[in-house]
C-alpha cells in the first residue's frame, strides 16, 4: 500500500496494491515489500467504514484470485511475513518498532486476503492459492511446500511465544483474529464439516503439539483483560476505541461463528455490543470457543475440547493420567474471578458453560468456593433482564443454574448467603434477603415473562427443573419469594381453567358444524397440566423434606388454600395433593383452635409450633416419592444441555 496510503478510499487506486494483485509476479526478496508494508491509515471504527474498507479492497482481491495461479504473489507474501515473524522475538526485545509494525501489515493484508478467498472459493480452491509455484498458468506442484500449515503453525508460535508488550499488542490480537478468520469457512457451508482444512491442520500434523499451549494462552488472555497500551506506546496510529483495523474484520466474522455455534441460531436478537476494554480477551475467547465447539475429525477427536476437559488447578499437585492427552495447569482463582466479572458478554457465559458442563475439575473448584455469590449474582441478573438479552445468553445462564443446582451443597449454602439492598430488582425492595430466596424470585420471574412473551416450552421446563432439583434444600425462604411461589401456581391455575373453557366450549360448537378445523386445545392442555404438575411437585418437596425450615411458604399456602381444592380430586394431581393437602388440613385445624383474627406474627409462631409438632411419618412415604420425582426431572434436563 504504501508509505502515501491514508484512506480507505485510496485503496482501489493503489499502486502498490495493483502490482500485488496484477499479473507480474513479485520475488519474496524484492524491495517492493518494503514499499507495500509501509503503510498507516485509521482504523474503521463502525461497521459501516469496515464494509467501505471491504468494498475498496474487493477488487484488488479478486484480481489476486485470477492472476495468483500465474504470479504466486500470495505465496510470496506470506513466505515475506513468515521470514519476518523468525525475528520477531528479538526485535521485540530490541524494541525496533518499524519492523513489528511492517509485520503486523502483513498479517493485516494476509487476513483481508483470506477472508476474500474463502468466501469466494472451495476450501480445494483455497488450498491450491497456498500451494502455487511461479509456473504456468493454472499449474501446480503437488510437491510444493503448504503454506497453509506453514501460517497456521506460525500464527500459533506468534500468540503462544511471542512476549505480550506495547509494541507487540497489536500483532498479538490480529494473529488470533487471522485463526478465527481462518476457521470461518463453517460459515459457507450448511452441512457440519467433519473433513475440513480447519480439521487437516488443526488436529493432525505440526500444529497438534501447539494444543494445549496454546488452549492455555488464549485463556490467560482472557483472564488477563490486558488493555491496549496508550497510542504513544503503540506501533500503529490508534483510535480512541482501542482495537485495530482487523480487529473489526474478525470480530465480524467471529460474531457470524458465534450464531451458528450456539442456542440462539440465526433468528435470535442481536446482542448489544459492549465497549470492549481488551480487544485481545475478548478475541482469545472467541477463538478458543471456536476452536472448543469444532466437530471431532472421522478419525481423532477435537483435541482442543480435550485440553479444555481436562486442565486442573496449579495448586493440584496429583499427576495427569496418561490416558489425557494436551493436559495443563492454570490458576482457578483467576479463572473464577475472570468469569465472575465478565458475564456481560454473551461469549463469556458460554465459556462459563462450557468449563461447568466439560471440565470436572472446574466444576468441583466453583462448587466449593465461599463466595460463590459473585459468580450467581451476574447470572441471575441476565436472567432478571431477560428483554435486553438474546435467547442463547439467556438458554446458556438458565442451564448453567441447572448445572449449579445438581449439587445438593450448592443448594444448601445459598440459603445461608444473606445478600443486602439488590439494586437492580426493582419490582419490589429488598433490604436483605438470601441468595436462595433471591435465585427462586428470577427464575418464577423469567418464567412469567415466558408464559406472557415467547412461550417457549424449552424455556420452562428448564425454570422449573432448577426449582424442583433445589426445592428439597429451601430454607428460611423470603416471605416474597414464598408469595411469588403460590402466586405463579395461581397464575398456571387460572391459565388451566381458561384453557379448560375454551375446550368446552369448543367441543359444544363441534356439535352444530362438522366443517370448522378446531383449534388442538388437548395438547394445550397437557402442556399446562403438566406444569402445574411440575409446581405442585416443588411445592410438595420443600413440605416434606424441609417443612420446619420454610412457615414463610406455610404461611403463603394457607393464605391461597382455595387455589388447591379444584386439584384435589382432578385424576391427573391426586397423588401429589394428598401430601399438600395434609399440610393445609393440618395447619388450618391449629389456627381455628388459636381463635380469630390472629396477627401475621401470631398465625407465624403457630406455623412454627406446628411445624414441630406434625408427626415426620406421615410425610415419610411422600418424602420418598418426591425424591424420585425431582431427581428423575434433574435427569431429565441434564440430557439437555449440551446444545
Amino acid at each position: 500500500m504504501g508509505s502515501n496510503s491514508s484512506r480507505i478510499g485510496d485503496l482501489p487506486k493503489n499502486e502498490y496494491l495493483k502490482k500485488l494483485s496484477g499479473t507480474e509476479s513479485v520475488s519474496e526478496n524484492d524491495p517492493f515489500w518494503n514499499q507495500l508494508l509501509s503503510f498507516s491509515f485509521p482504523a474503521p471504527t463502525s461497521s459501516t467504514e469496515l464494509k467501505l474498507l471491504e468494498e475498496a479492497t474487493i477488487s484488488v482481491c479478486r484480481s489476486l484470485v485470477v492472476n495468483n495461479p500465474r504470479t504466486g504473489n500470495l505465496g510470496a507474501l506470506i513466505k515475506v511475513f513468515l521470514s519476518r515473524t523468525k525475528e520477531l522475538k528479538l526485535s521485540a526485545e530490541c524494541q525496533n518498532h518499524i519492523f513489528i509494525w511492517q509485520t503486523h501489515n502483513a498479517l493485516f493484508i494476509i487476513c483481508c486476503l483470506l477472508k476474500v478467498f474463502i468466501c469466494e472459493m472451495s476450501e480445494e480452491e483455497l488450498q491450491l492459492h497456498f500451494t502455487y509455484e511461479e509456473k504456468s498458468p493454472g499449474s501446480y506442484s503437488s510437491d510444493s511446500e503448504d503454506l497453509l500449515e506453514e501460517l497456521l503453525c506460525c500464527l500459533m508460535q506468534l500468540i503462544t511465544d511471542i512476549p505480550l508488550l506495547d509494541i507487540t499488542y497489536d500483532i498479538s490480537v490480529e494473529a488470533v483474529s487471522t485463526m478465527v478468520v481462518f476457521l470461518s469457512c463453517q460459515l459457507f457451508h450448511k452441512e457440519v464439516l467433519r473433513q475440513s482444512i480447519s480439521h487437516k491442520y488443526l488436529m493432525r500434523g505440526r500444529c497438534l503439539p501447539y494444543t494445549s499451549k496454546l488452549v492455555k494462552t488464549l485463556l490467560y488472555n482472557f483472564i488477563r483483560q490486558e488493555k491496549p497500551p496508550p497510542p504513544g506506546a503503540h506501533v500503529l496510529p490508534q483510535q480512541s476505541d482501542g482495537g485495530g483495523l482487523l480487529y473489526g474484520l474478525a470480530s465480524g466474522v467471529a460474531t457470524g461463528l458465534w450464531t451458528v455455534f450456539t442456542l440462539g441460531g440465526v433468528g435470535s436478537k442481536a446482542a448489544a455490543s459492549p465497549e470492549l476494554s481488551s480487544p485481545l480477551a475478548n478475541q482469545s475467547l472467541l477463538l478458543l470457543l471456536v476452536l472448543a465447539n469444532l466437530t471431532d475429525a472421522a478419525d481423532a477427536p477435537n483435541p482442543y475440547r480435550q485440553a479444555i476437559m481436562s486442565f486442573k488447578n496449579t495448586q493440584d499437585s496429583s499427576p495427569f493420567p496418561s490416558s489425557i492427552p494436551h493436559a495443563f495447569q492454570i490458576n482457578f482463582n483467576s479463572l473464577y474471578t475472570a468469569l465472575c466479572e465478565q458475564q456481560t458478554s454473551d461469549q463469556a457465559t458460554l465459556l462459563l458453560y462450557t468449563l461447568l458442563h466439560q471440565n470436572s475439575n472446574v466444576r468441583t473448584y466453583m462448587l466449593a468456593r465461599t463466595d460463590m455469590e459473585n459468580l450467581v449474582l451476574p447470572i441471575l441478573e441476565i436472567l432478571y433482564h431477560v428483554e435486553e438479552r438474546n435467547s442463547h445468553h439467556v438458554y446458556m445462564a438458565l442451564i448453567i443454574l441447572l448445572i449449579l443446582t445438581e449439587d445438593d451443597g450448592f443448594n444448601r449454602s445459598i440459603h445461608e448467603v444473606i445478600l443486602k439492598n439488590i439494586t437492580w430488582y426493582s419490582e419490589r425492595v429488598l433490604t436483605e434477603i438470601s441468595l436462595g430466596s433471591l435465585l427462586i424470585l428470577v427464575v418464577i420471574r423469567t418464567i412469567q415473562y415466558n408464559m406472557t412473551r415467547t412461550r417457549d416450552k424449552y424455556l420452562h421446563t428448564n425454570c422449573l427443573a432448577a426449582l424442583a432439583n433445589m426445592s428439597a434444600q429451601f430454607r428460611s425462604l423470603h416471605q416474597y419469594a414464598a408469595q411469588r411461589i403460590i402466586s405463579l401456581f395461581s397464575l398456571l391455575s387460572k391459565k388451566h381453567n381458561k384453557v379448560l373453557e375454551q375446550a368446552t366450549q369448543s367441543l359444544r360448537g363441534s356439535l352444530s358444524s362438522n366443517d370448522v378445523p378446531l383449534p388442538d386445545y388437548a395438547q394445550d392442555l397437557n402442556v399446562i397440566e403438566e406444569v402445574i404438575r411440575m409446581m405442585l411437585e416443588i411445592i410438595n418437596s420443600c413440605l416434606t423434606n424441609s417443612l420446619h425450615h420454610n412457615p414463610n411458604l406455610v404461611y403463603a399456602l394457607l393464605y391461597k388454600r382455595d387455589l388447591f381444592e379444584q386439584f384435589r380430586t382432578h385424576p391427573s394431581f391426586q397423588d401429589i395433593m394428598q401430601n399438600i393437602d395434609l399440610v393445609i388440613t393440618f395447619f388450618s385445624s391449629r389456627l381455628l383452635q388459636a381463635g380469630a383474627e390472629l396477627s401475621v406474627e401470631r398465625v407465624l409462631e403457630i406455623i412454627k409450633q406446628g411445624a414441630v409438632a406434625l408427626p415426620k411419618d406421615r410425610l415419610k412415604r411422600e418424602r420418598e416419592r418426591a425424591h424420585t420425582d425431582t431427581s428423575s426431572g434433574s435427569r431429565r434436563q441434564r440430557a439437555k444441555q449440551a446444545p
